[in-house]
């Protein structure tokens, strides 16, 4: 597989009558004709003089249009894809923060967005469907596009989470993004041969680069579904025939939830392998999931501000090592500490990394960039430690570690702790303030259908393999856990949307 500079490159992969897109409806867009309407939908942003650089928001669902309309503004000027879930307010922040120049949406469904436009940024409608889709510009002037994209444009901006502060824009380059398709496509070892079923959003890195990219520059096949359905999924696992999917972990945990009774159809199923990625997998999950598909689990390692992936877990005959994100993929990485000073394997720092997937630095933040980029690394703001064969383990992130009277405590440990209990079928640990130690740790969970325990059942349970300290105080029962857009657990804050916070 050759490298690739530009996104544009990666579609020259495969051949032009194999599979490219599936619909949720079985319809194949092939190469050609992906190639083509890409090309189509990018003359009609050149048309009104979009080019490399320009920033293009994209508000669309999940789906097939969506994939199309980002390879084309990525292949044009530059993509901005934002979860059509967004209020007004958050519309018109992210917008004017990224001085977009048009908004890409469906006629229905975009009004919120729309809405939230300024006169800076003009809206544009997507109509038909994939192999006929046209953006509406009456007044567009044809114009052969006299300029591409060249490796060092940015291809992709995306923002952070804004969990505790302003939300940062990361810019990504066409080179970091072309580079981290084929590193993943190369470790997973894509060929045409494989499917990709895509259930992650595509306003996330997650699912931009693994679930479409890669898969897409190994001349390999996207299904686009309309989003994650656990209700679907078994159904689209028999229909689509994809040989992989890649998931958050509370998507996994999903998929379990409702396996009893598609068991057989799991152990049938074409998948080669699972991926898992953007948080941590406890490594019980990982278990019932080898248990039920049985094909390999791979945990990877990723973040937006290293183009996705920065480690992975070997495929067979590579070794795994459950409860490790694996072994530095495509860059360099380590353990650092206060002072960066690299840190021997068993060490517990901060993980770092640099090479060339790695942005440069956040645009017009000079605050942000000095607190993260020091001494040529990129401070992921995870604490973990390598092994002494190089795979790194992740510990947590360090601004969701809790302080129980300066005891440390990882909530990921907890986490896993809490989910052997048989009962127990997803869990998430978090911090709840306290008055004389600052903080307590706090836990909720949800039981497998059918299943009970009661609080002090399960505290039980986890004291016999927890120190004191680190058994939850205060264990909440829960229908679902909270989850941010992409699927992620959301652990900052927590405690005041539950009510917690007046607790002692």
């Amino acid at each position: 597989m050759a490298e690739s500079q530009t996104v544009h490159q990666l579609l020259d992969a495969g051949v032009d009558g194999d599979p490219a897109i599936v619909t949720p409806d079985g319809s194949i867009l092939d190469r050609r004709s992906l190639r083509a309407e890409v090309a189509r939908l990018g003359q009609q942003l050149t048309s009104i003089g979009i080019g490399p650089g320009d920033r293009i928001a994209i508000v669309l669902p999940n789906g097939p249009e969506m994939a199309i309309t980002f390879l084309a503004a990525a292949t044009t000027g530059c993509a901005a894809p934002l979860n059509p879930k967004y209020r007004e307010d958050e519309f018109r922040f992210y917008l004017d923060d990224l001085g977009a120049k048009v908004l890409v949406s469906l006629e229905t469904g975009a009004e919120t967005a729309r809405s939230a436009a300024g006169s800076s940024t003009r809206a544009l409608t997507l109509k038909g469907t994939p192999g006929n889709l046209a953006l509406d510009v009456p007044d567009a002037v044809p114009k052969t596009p006299t300029v591409a994209p060249a490796p060092s444009d940015i291809g992709l901006v995306l923002h952070t989470s804004g969990t505790t502060s302003r939300p940062k824009i990361v810019p990504i380059a066409q080179s970091n993004l072309a580079r981290s398709a084929t590193n993943i496509a190369l470790g997973l070892g894509l060929t045409a041969a494989d499917r990709s079923l895509n259930v992650m959003p595509l306003f996330h890195i997650h699912g931009l680069l693994a679930g479409l990219l890669a898969p897409l520059s190994a001349g390999a096949s996207v299904v686009c579904t309309e989003g994650f359905d656990a209700f679907a999924f078994f159904r689209q696992l028999e229909s689509f025939q994809p040989t992989y999917y890649t998931a958050v972990p509370t998507m996994h945990q999903m998929v379990l939830a409702r396996a009893e009774r598609h068991r057989q159809a799991a152990r049938n199923s074409s998948l080669r392998f699972i991926r898992s990625s953007s948080a941590s997998l406890p490594v019980p999950v990982l278990d019932e999931l080898d248990d039920l598909f049985g094909v390999p689990v791979i945990e990877a390692y990723g973040m937006t501000e290293a183009t996705h992936q920065m480690a992975a877990n070997p495929l067979p005959p590579g070794i795994t090592k459950p409860g490790s994100v694996g072994l530095a993929a495509g860059i360099e990485l380590a353990v650092l500490d206060n002072a960066n000073r690299q840190l021997g394997a068993g060490e517990r720092g901060e993980v770092s990394i640099k090479g060339p997937t790695v942005i440069g630095g956040y645009e017009n933040n000079p605050e942000a960039n000095a607190a993260a980029f020091t001494a040529g690394w990129f401070r992921t703001g995870d604490e973990g430690y390598l092994d002494e064969d190089g795979y790194l383990y992740l510990t947590g992130r360090l601004k969701e570690q809790i302080n129980r009277g300066g005891e440390k405590i990882s909530p990921l440990e907890v986490d896993e702790a809490l989910l052997r209990h048989d009962s127990v079928a997803q869990a998430v640990t978090f911090a709840i303030p306290h008055d004389k130690l600052g903080e307590e740790v706090g836990a909720g969970v949800v039981l497998h259908d059918g299943a009970t325990a009661t609080e002090r059942e399960i505290r039980q349970f986890v004291s016999e393999t927890l120190a004191s300290f680190k058994v939850p105080r205060t264990i909440l029962f829960l229908d679902e856990l909270p989850k941010g857009a992409t699927g992620k657990l959301q652990r900052i804050g927590l405690a005041e949307r539950l009510g917690l916070t007046s607790r002692r």
